[in-house]
């Protein structure tokens, strides 16, 4: 009998993830036709119903981004673009229309990094936390099969091989597990936020009664270093540092 209830169980089970995929790509459908129509206000109450429903998807995000960039909402269209990209940093129509939006802000000129740590961070961008952790387990495991070639192998050339090949997979473990791991912690503890009031000054010190540093406007991105009541110091790309109101940005 238990076993009977089990498969009964199993069968509703899917049965029902059967029903919320249908209904899920029912309504992705009606999105989609909407945005055709130019009906751009309905594309956005039917993709955030989606994202309320099913959770968060590069997809959902991107295509939600592309509908508010079409009504003008400039601010909501960065702020699902970046988040869409942290889930697929390596989508580059995400990326192109991500730039096409920040183009619309401030400019603001980053800061010169390391030409090593600037290359790192373009290679970490080309795959997802989840395709690097793959890579990184693959890799592990054949290093171990390197190692038991070069220990047991009774020809030098299949002991050299074992051996060069055992460094660059054992460098690529390396790699791979810091990039997962970085893109994870990016993911898990989001700093970065995009500014939702049309014109905002931020101040010397977390009060309406502080020096007025620089102004910023509705779709800018900034980092938050830490929080003082309902104020965020924030810092910008060119690394500018000042106090910002919690209500006038988003975090992304």
């Amino acid at each position: 009998m238990q076993l009977v209830h089990k498969i009964i169980i199993g069968i509703l089970f899917l049965s029902l993830t059967h029903i919320n995929i249908y209904a899920q790509d029912e309504e992705i459908k009606k999105a989609e036709m909407a945005y055709a129509e130019e009906q751009y206000q309905t594309a956005i109450e039917i993709y955030e119903s989606l994202l309320k429903s099913y959770g968060a998807s590069p997809e959902l995000y991107y295509n939600l981004g592309n509908a508010y960039y079409k009504t003008g909402k400039t601010a909501q269209a960065i702020l699902y673009y970046e988040r869409a990209l942290l889930i697929k940093p390596g989508d580059s129509d995400i990326r192109f229309n991500l730039e096409l939006a920040r183009a619309q802000t401030d400019h603001i000129e980053p800061l010169e990094e390391f030409f090593m740590k600037k290359w790192g961070r373009v290679v970490q961008n080309l795959l997802a936390v989840d395709t690097w952790a793959m890579i990184g387990i693959v890799s592990f495991l054949l290093f171990i099969c390197c190692l038991v070639l070069f220990f047991f192998s009774k020809w030098m050339y299949l002991k050299k091989a074992g051996f060069y090949l055992g460094i660059l997979l054992f460098t690529t473990v390396i790699f791979a597990n810091i990039f997962a791991y970085n893109q994870k912690n990016e993911l898990e503890n989001r700093r970065a936020a995009i500014v939702f009031t049309p014109t905002i000054t931020a101040k010397s010190l977390p009060d309406n009664s502080g020096t007025d540093l620089f102004q910023l406007h509705e779709g800018t991105k900034v980092f938050i270093r830490r929080s003082s009541g309902d104020w965020n110091e924030i810092m910008l790309e060119d690394g500018n540092i000042g106090w910002v109101l919690m209500k006038d940005i988003v975090i992304i």
